[in-house]
């Protein structure tokens, strides 16, 4: 059985880690896996680590040597119908039905009697969903046999827009690469307290990870944390990373003690910044999923995430592994991290939960779940 799967870009490091666990567990269910990149990378993402860093196993070819941003639709609507033509699989995965090219691919497979399957990252609490364009997608869910879902959440929304259970072939498709990222963790373990105080860090510290900018609600971050750094000298605040509103954030934190700026670093370093930090905080308005999560919780942190976030019913278990909080409620916040504050104790405790809870996210299992799905297609 032949799959073909459409993806917009090599350097998601997180996907190439499951398409390497897919061509390597592929044979034992007859399946032969080749996968279509579109492009390098998006701009948005140029500082975030070379796609060549890590050399991941798997059958594969960019169509263009350029950024997503630069290639126009009709040009890659073009060569993906020349690769499915030449290629003529048996099952065509999608990963960006928002793509026109990719609706294109997904008709012209129902003429061609090709099973598809759709991936979503989406949820149904990540942007305001009315009208015609919702309509307009339970259209296009009705063309395709299966479904493969980032989470719960993201399965809740394709249910709400008509997709039988049945459909979804697995829940669990947001994964990262559990072994680079242990190792980074590990290589910074043992300097924990030293690479801390080269640093200025504070002796415990939240911390940030992500793009600095008005979606990820950094402003109200950083009102939060004041409260908190007007109780305690013992805690830090980190944001690791890059993004247009740096600047302004710098400027509001000069009133506030114990906060650090780090600068952006390619994906595989960041677990060397979770290494030296107690708690993650994800304040985002809005987030599909928030793989960071998934990040901090292999690294054994306790975890504070915005209710919006795609992940929260998977991986965030009030009072085990860390809590959720309304992101337009400062005071939610704060309480929250307060917890932490008063509960120190607690910090190994929820940080081994985090562990447990995110081990079925394991790039292995979530492989071998997607490709039963793929060979049940065909039953």
């Amino acid at each position: 059985m032949r799959v073909l799967i459409v993806h917009n870009q090599l350097w998601a490091h997180y996907k190439s880690k499951l398409f390497s666990e897919l061509h390597r567990l592929s044979p034992q269910y007859g399946v032969e896996i080749h996968v279509v990149q579109i492009a390098l990378s998006e701009k948005s993402r140029a500082n975030m680590g070379d796609a060549d860093a890590f050399r991941y196993n798997y059958d594969y070819e960019v169509l263009f040597n350029t950024s997503l941003d630069q290639v126009k639709l009709w040009p890659r609507t073009k060569a993906l119908l020349k690769k499915i033509r030449s290629y003529r699989p048996d099952v065509l995965n999608l990963t960006g039905w928002y793509d026109p090219a990719q609706w294109v691919l997904l008709f012209y497979a129902k003429l061609a009697g090709i099973k598809v399957i759709i991936s979503n990252e989406s949820n149904v609490r990540d942007h305001v969903r009315m009208g015609a364009k919702e309509r307009f997608k339970q259209f296009l869910l009705k063309q395709a046999n299966g479904f493969f879902c980032f989470g719960q959440s993201s399965a809740a929304y394709l249910e709400k827009l008509g997709v039988k259970p049945s459909q979804i072939l697995t829940r669990k498709a947001a994964v990262v690469d559990n072994d680079v990222i242990l190792e980074h963790y590990q290589k910074a373990t043992p300097e924990r307290e030293k690479r801390k105080n080269q640093r200025g860090w504070a002796p415990y510290n939240f911390i940030f990870v992500g793009r600095l900018i008005p979606p990820k609600n950094l402003t109200m971050l950083l009102e939060a944390f004041a409260e908190i750094s007007a109780e305690t000298t013992d805690w830090g605040l980190v944001l690791l990373g890059e993004g247009d509103q740096k600047p302004m954030l710098q400027q509001q934190a000069q009133k506030i003690k114990n906060i650090r700026f780090e600068a952006g670093v390619a994906w595989y370093e960041v677990a060397e910044y979770l290494a030296l930090a107690d708690v993650l905080v994800l304040p985002s308005d809005s987030e599909p999923w928030g793989l960071v999560v998934n990040e901090a919780m292999i690294c054994g942190l306790p975890v504070l995430v915005s209710a919006p976030s795609g992940c929260v019913e998977d991986l965030v278990r009030t009072g085990q592994n860390g809590f959720t909080f309304d992101p337009r409620q400062k005071q939610d916040l704060v309480a929250k991290m307060r917890y932490f504050v008063q509960n120190a104790a607690s910090l190994s405790r929820m940080g081994d939960a985090s562990r447990q809870i995110v081990a079925p996210f394991a790039p292995e299992k979530v492989a071998h779940e997607m490709l039963q799905g793929i060979a049940n297609l065909q039953k």
